[in-house]
């Protein structure tokens, strides 16, 4: 049985008040969001805007050398194309899905007509986008500070906020790739949550046993952010019939 696909799984999506929702909705389509795809490119011209539903994005920063690490992460509780709205038109950062699934994108021009009318829609993406410019200084502070366990915790929590299920399909190569460190810190990280019964993992699943544990184990890093997109959006959660939107973080 195939999935039931609404907009309003994504929670910027379902805030909207219905005059707004009404004008972007038959402009916005599903498209399926696999493993792998690169959705912008550094320095590419935004065409399209992106609102995830069961799909993760990275925003990977690409160095000379070929090294990437992700400053942000792009789920149910947001959009990707804040630099279209923000004045850039352009952005230094990858945009690439890190969980396969689906979500819905607009036109450029379509949400930027809309955006200028400088109503609700302006005020909830601004909104957002410092919500997303937090946890992008958070990840910052934690790449530097902390150890990689409690990185991989803190990403763990906030693939599992956005996904629900406790089983995660992800390789520790990925992993890496993500949090910008060696694989073998990864494996050693990973091992560590796995002997204290926190983790299962096994041929690229990991499944969480003890979130509870995670949240012992993990950096303030984790609930700054949840508590930054808790402040900035949890007031537009009335807006939509209650249950309709995930909740950010």
């Amino acid at each position: 049985m195939q999935p039931k696909h609404d907009p309003n799984q994504n929670f910027l999506l379902a805030a909207l008040l219905d005059a707004e929702f009404n004008r972007l909705s038959p402009h916005l389509e599903l498209v399926a969001l696999k493993l792998g795809d690169v959705l912008a490119e550094s320095g590419s011209k935004t065409e399209y805007l992106y609102f995830p539903t069961t799909a993760i994005i990275s925003l990977h920063y690409l160095l000379e050398n070929g090294g990437s690490s992700e400053i942000a992460g792009v789920g149910n509780e947001g959009v990707l194309g804040i630099s279209l709205f923000m004045g850039g038109d352009t952005t230094p950062s990858r945009a690439v899905v890190q969980t396969g699934g689906f979500g819905y994108r607009i036109p450029a021009r379509i949400l930027m007509e809309e955006f200028d009318r400088a109503g609700p829609v302006l005020r909830l993406l601004l909104r957002y986008t410092q919500a997303l410019i937090t946890q992008m200084s958070q990840t910052a502070v934690c790449n530097r500070h902390h150890s990689v366990e409690q990185q991989l915790c803190r990403w763990l929590l906030l693939t599992l906020d956005r996904l629900g299920p406790a089983e995660l399909t992800m390789t520790q190569e990925l992993i890496s790739n993500m949090l910008g460190v060696r694989r073998e810190g990864v494996t050693e990280a990973a091992g560590r949550l796995q002997a204290s019964g926190f983790i299962s993992y096994r041929r690229g699943h990991i499944t969480v046993t003890d979130r509870s544990g995670l949240e012992r184990n993990v950096c303030e890093c984790y609930g700054v952010v949840k508590k930054e997109f808790a402040r900035l959006l949890s007031d537009t959660r009335n807006r939509q019939a209650p249950g309709v939107a995930t909740k950010p973080g």
